[in-house]
């Protein structure tokens, strides 16, 4: 059985094939390897019952996540694996990888996934290009849930945010300086904690408030991201992510702005990718 995995930081899809009958879905939390270690990946996986039944029969696991860009944090998401599927071939690769098989199959673009946080990068149809991007929630994600997060916040607590959009702000999240320091620079995940905030732009996106926020955002995005690519305007850029999918008419606008063609927008990209790993394996095996 093959085992197939999207993580971002702030949750989870994973699609598990069974010959004889529809793939296995269930989710968890996200499992970037930058605040979950190795322990709690495996402990976390441990307990879902959906899986515990099939372990023995793993026998390929195909992680793509969020934070497994450098060879330590992805021995550290494939040791939790191994852990847990002893028996198993584990392959672990980045996000990005994972939105770009989704996407784009085996065809050329520009890939972007912007969720909790944002990373873009060229693919060639087999490989990604170098990114100069994904530098996290402190550095960059420009565009992110996490980005948009903290602008909230700090429009909030330092008295810029609309008085009628801070009144329901308040009501809902009951956010205090104590609180938001506490879940930043103390608690773990903290770009998860500055994310969840999307779900009330979603509430209030016809405000011109969050409606300025939002293209704002995606104005970053594009600038520091896909207009730093030299032929951007020669591909179709391609979106992934809940931030991308749920706000896609201010993205749709702002990538015209600046001459950028969207291609695909996809929430989440768990069911391509899961087609296009299975798809691969079985070929490959036949070969």
């Amino acid at each position: 059985m093959i085992l197939v995995a999207d993580s971002g930081s702030s949750s989870s899809e994973w699609m598990l094939h069974l010959p004889d009958s529809d793939p296995l879905y269930f989710r968890t939390k996200g499992l970037n390897p930058y605040f979950v270690s190795e322990r709690e990946i495996a402990r976390v996986l441990g307990e879902v019952p959906e899986i515990i039944p099939y372990i023995s029969e793993v026998h390929e696991v195909y992680f793509f996540g969020a934070g497994c860009h450098t060879p330590d944090r992805r021995e550290i998401v494939s040791n939790a694996l191994s852990e847990i599927f002893p028996g198993a071939f584990i392959s672990v690769e980045t996000e990005l990888l994972g939105s770009a098989y989704a996407t784009l199959g085996t065809k050329e673009g520009i890939v972007c996934n912007i969720g909790t946080g944002s990373d873009m990068t060229f693919y060639d149809g087999e490989f990604l290009s170098p990114s100069l991007h994904g530098n996290g929630y402190v550095l960059g994600d420009e565009g992110s849930g996490a980005w948009f997060g903290k602008q909230l916040i700090v429009d909030f607590l330092y008295g810029k945010m609309p008085r009628d959009v801070a009144k329901l702000f308040e009501e809902q999240y009951r956010v205090t300086k104590e609180i938001v320091i506490k879940n930043v620079y103390q608690k773990d995940r903290p770009n998860a904690y500055l994310a969840s905030f999307v779900p009330f732009m979603d509430e209030h996106r016809t405000n011109s408030y969050m409606d300025d926020l939002l293209r704002n955002g995606f104005d970053e995005f594009v600038r520091s991201h896909i207009m730093t690519y030299p032929n951007f305007a020669d591909h179709e850029c391609h979106f992934v992510g809940r931030v991308a999918f749920h706000f896609d008419l201010q993205l749709r606008d702002v990538c015209d702005l600046h001459g950028v063609r969207v291609g695909k927008i996809l929430k989440n990209p768990i069911h391509p990718l899961y087609e296009f790993v299975i798809k691969r394996e079985l070929e490959n095996s036949i070969i």
